[in-house]
C-alpha cells in the first residue's frame, strides 16, 4: 500500500497555524501572501525557491507596486512564518529586503470635547460599540462579539473572550454620563 499523500502546501501551512492556535485572520492573510508569492514566481514550489525570490517578491512589493510598510511586513511575516514553521529553512539574511517607505505620521487622538460630538452624532448598535472602543480599548471585532454576560458593571470589568491571538482578557470600564444627550458613556477611569 503506498504511504498517504502529503497535504498540499496551503494546507500544511494552515494545519500548522492552527496548531500554533494564530488567529483566523491571520491565517487568511498568510495563505494569501503564500499564494501570491507562488504566483508572481509562475508556481514555483517554495522549497525550490530561496533568498534570491524572496527579495525579489519583497522589493517589487515596495518598489514596484509601491506598498505600505505594514503591508510589506506582514508579506515577509507570511514568507518567514512559511519557510521556517511549514518547511523547517532558516531564513536570517530576510531583514536586508529593502523595506518600503513608512510615513511620517503624528499620533491623532480625539480631545474629551471631540469623542463628546462624535458620540452625540452615533445611535443604537453603532454609539454602544464606539463607546465601548473608546472607554474600554476593545478592538472592533472583539466589541461586536461582546456578551451581556461579559459585562460586569459593579466590578468595571469587561471580558473579552478568544480575542486576538484566541486569549482572553479583562479590561477596566468605567461608566460616566458625558452630556451626550444624557446618554451614559462608558469611559476610562481617568475622564
Amino acid at each position: 500500500m503506498p504511504p498517504p499523500a502529503q497535504p498540499k502546501l496551503l494546507d500544511q501551512v494552515r494545519e500548522r497555524i492552527r496548531t500554533m492556535h494564530y488567529s483566523i485572520r491571520t491565517e487568511e492573510a498568510y495563505v494569501d501572501w503564500i499564494r501570491r508569492y507562488i504566483l508572481f514566481h509562475q508556481k514555483r514550489p517554495p522549497a525550490e525557491m530561496g533568498k534570491v525570490e524572496i527579495e525579489a517578491f519583497l522589493t517589487h512589493l515596495a518598489v514596484k507596486r509601491g506598498v505600505a510598510a505594514s503591508t510589506q511586513s506582514q508579506a515577509k511575516a507570511a514568507l518567514l512564518f512559511l519557510y521556517q514553521k511549514v518547511l523547517k529553512q532558516e531564513v536570517d539574511w530576510l531583514k536586508d529586503v529593502v523595506a518600503a517607505k513608512q510615513p511620517q505620521r503624528l499620533p491623532t487622538d480625539l480631545t474629551v470635547d471631540e469623542v463628546r460630538t462624535l458620540l452625540a452624532r452615533l445611535q443604537g448598535l453603532h454609539w454602544l460599540i464606539a463607546s465601548l472602543l473608546y472607554g474600554s480599548g476593545l478592538r472592533i471585532l472583539e466589541a461586536c462579539r461582546l456578551r451581556v454576560l461579559d459585562l460586569n458593571f459593579k466590578m468595571h470589568l469587561l471580558t473579552t473572550r478568544n480575542g486576538k491571538g484566541a486569549k482572553d482578557r479583562i479590561t477596566m470600564i468605567y461608566t460616566h454620563v458625558l452630556n451626550c444627550g444624557g446618554r451614559g458613556v462608558i469611559s476610562p477611569l481617568d475622564h
